[in-house]
Order: C-alpha cells, then sequence, then structure tokens
C-alpha cells in the first residue's frame, strides 16, 4: 500500500498492527465492564455492611429477643418488638398475592396460548404499563378511590387506613411483574409439547393448564417470589394508605404499620442521630434485607430443583 512519504507497507504490518488496536479497545472495555461488575458487588457488600454496623449498635442497647418475640412497637415508650410491623407487613403481601397470582398468571396464559401474534405485540406493552406508575400515585388511589368505595359499598365502618385498601392496590402494582415473567416462561415450552397433547386428543384449555402450565411451573413460582419480594419492600403505597400504627393481631380493615412505612416515618421526621430510635431504623431493614434474602434463596432452589431443561 503506498505511503504519502513514498514509502510502502506490507499487508502483515498493517495486519499487525490492525490486531494490535483491537487488542487494546478489547482490552479497555474489558476493564470496564470489569469495574462495573467488581462496583456493583462492592456497593452490595457496603449496604450490607452498614447495615449490619448500625443493627449490631441497636442490639446493644435492645434484647434480641425482645425485638424478636415482643408484639408491642412503640419506640417513644422504649418497646421495640418487631412482630407488629412483621405482621403488617405480611398481611398486606398476602392479600396483594391473592390479587396477582389468579390475575397475573391468568393474563400470562392468555397472552401466550390464546391472543394472536398481534394482539400480544399490543397487550403486554399495555399490560407492563402499569409497572412504570409511579407508586405514590397508587398510595393516593387506595386512600382516596379504594378506601372510601369499600367504605359506602361493601365494608361499612372500615377505618380511613387500613391493610386492605393498600394490599389491593399493591396487588395491581405487581401483576406486570407476575404477568410478565409468567408469559415468558410459558412462552419458552417448546411448541412440540403442546402438539403433542393436541395429537392426544386434548384441547386448548387441556393443553394449557395440564401441560404447558406444569412445564413452566418453575418460571411461575420464581415470577411469584419476584412479585412477593417487590411487595414487601413496597414503600410509599404503605405509607400513604395503610397507616402508622403498628397493630399485632388486628383485622385487615383497621390501620397498621409496615416496616418500609416505618423507616420513611423516623428517617422524615426529626429523630437525633445515634439514638436507638434512629437505629432501630437500621434493624427493621435488616430484618427486611433478611426476609426478601430467603425469598431469594428460596425461589433460585426452586428454579433448580424443578427446571425442565428440553
Amino acid at each position: 500500500m503506498a505511503l504519502e512519504s513514498g514509502q510502502t507497507r506490507s499487508a502483515p504490518e498493517d495486519w499487525r498492527r490492525n490486531s494490535r488496536g483491537r487488542e487494546l479497545r478489547e482490552r479497555i472495555v474489558k476493564v470496564v465492564l470489569t469495574a462495573c461488575a467488581y462496583l456493583s458487588i462492592l456497593t452490595t457488600f457496603g449496604i450490607v455492611f452498614v447495615l449490619l454496623f448500625e443493627t449490631i449498635g441497636f442490639f446493644r442497647q435492645v434484647s434480641i429477643f425482645e425485638f424478636l418475640t415482643s408484639t408491642e412497637w412503640a419506640p417513644p415508650s422504649g418497646d421495640f418488638g418487631i412482630l407488629p410491623l412483621v405482621y403488617g407487613t405480611l398481611m398486606a403481601t398476602m392479600i396483594a398475592v391473592i390479587v396477582a397470582l389468579p390475575l397475573g398468571l391468568l393474563s400470562a396464559i392468555y397472552l401466550s396460548e390464546y391472543a394472536s401474534r398481534g394482539l400480544r405485540r399490543y397487550l403486554k406493552p399495555a399490560l407492563e404499563i402499569l409497572a412504570g406508575v409511579p407508586t405514590v400515585v397508587y398510595g393516593y388511589f387506595a386512600l382516596t378511590f379504594i378506601t372510601p368505595f369499600l367504605g359506602n359499598n361493601v365494608i361499612p365502618g372500615i377505618e380511613s387506613f387500613n391493610a386492605l385498601s393498600a394490599g389491593l392496590i399493591m396487588g395491581v402494582m405487581i401483576i406486570p411483574t407476575v404477568a410478565s415473567v409468567s408469559e415468558d416462561a410459558i412462552f419458552a415450552v417448546p411448541r412440540s409439547l403442546r402438539e403433542g397433547a393436541y395429537a392426544l386428543g386434548a384441547t386448548k384449555r387441556e393443553t394449557a393448564t395440564k401441560i404447558v402450565v406444569p412445564a413452566a411451573l418453575s418460571g411461575i413460582v420464581a415470577a411469584v417470589i419476584l412479585g412477593v419480594s417487590r411487595a414487601i419492600g413496597e414503600t410509599m403505597i404503605v405509607t400513604i394508605a395503610m397507616g402508622a400504627q403498628a397493630n399485632w393481631g388486628g383485622s385487615p380493615t383497621e390501620s397498621m404499620q409496615a416496616m418500609t412505612a416505618y423507616i420513611v416515618q423516623v428517617v422524615g421526621g426529626e429523630t437525633p442521630r445515634g439514638s436507638v430510635t434512629y437505629q432501630s431504623i437500621f434493624a427493621v431493614g435488616s430484618a427486611l434485607f433478611v426476609m426478601t434474602l430467603i425469598l431469594n434463596l428460596v425461589s433460585y432452589w426452586f428454579v433448580r430443583r424443578f427446571r425442565e431443561i428440553y
């Protein structure tokens, strides 16, 4: 190849030069990607370290046995039993699952097995729009519409702040998570299983419920657990619509307080930094972290144990 100086460079020299340039670019990209991966891991370790450090300081002043077994949660009085907060969190989460599981799963079956390709292309993005609605909007919708509607038409005497309204609207919020992940798992089931069922005389309903759904069970369970994890960690809905009263053993129509709502209450107040009340939010956060970690471990185990490979 002719150069401006009149000299020539052989093809092997050009190839080696280009090869060195590609190797340098690949090395830079590898370093950047590796740094991003390690940054994510270090961020997780940093969060865990801060939680543990502050939680240990909390348990130096409050008995861990009292924290885990007491049914009284009143920080101004020195009562730090987390069970009422756990009860409120699980109550709202259970209501959300009761709403989201059937609606999300049936939506996934329809999108995968019954909807045409053109209709599916529009319905699935429309369903996932629900995931983009700000949770504060869901919270005010529950407070200003769901609760008055229930009080006027279904449950007279329901309290203004209650777990039922918060759980119902949380269920609507996690429907896209359950439906989308379940639909992906169902859609991934090989076509040959469906055709085999049809060849044996099965109807479309029998094929969907007795062949396809059992084959995609691990993915469906993972979708449900993912939705439950999001419901447990939800903050704004339970803060706005559920109330701030730590109520142990109460009815869903009564005011309760979730773990995340308590954290928001303390952070948004004037609690002195370093006080036992301030450190209690880290203890509650650690308990919440352990709960979601257990759910993720169960999901991981279930997927590995019952996953079907075709």
